[in-house]
């Protein structure tokens, strides 16, 4: 998981967080507990989501499911239950 930061904690221990980006781990800095940015190594792209699968899985913060589900069963115990919904919306 990530580590946060404040603006000044970051500005204060730059050395520190550029040093941890180094051995890979992702910064987040915060404003005022809203975050303004974030950064990661290298090679760390936000639209790669095997990538972003993987770490959350190596930090621990995501697990595979253990076996797949089974098939989905319709919620709607009458045929035409959408039809007749979307009819009476009109």
């Amino acid at each position: 998981m990530a580590e946060i930061y404040s603006m000044y904690d970051a500005k204060a221990r730059f050395s520190e967080v550029i040093r941890k980006v180094r051995a890979g781990r992702r910064i987040i800095i915060a404003y005022r507990g809203e975050t303004v940015a974030e950064i990661a190594p290298p090679g760390h792209r936000r639209g790669d989501m095997a990538g972003i699968l993987r770490r959350a899985e190596e930090e621990g913060t995501l697990t595979r499911a253990s076996e797949r589900p089974g098939e989905f069963k319709p919620i709607a115990k009458r045929p035409g239950a959408l039809a007749r919904f979307l009819k009476s919306r009109e």
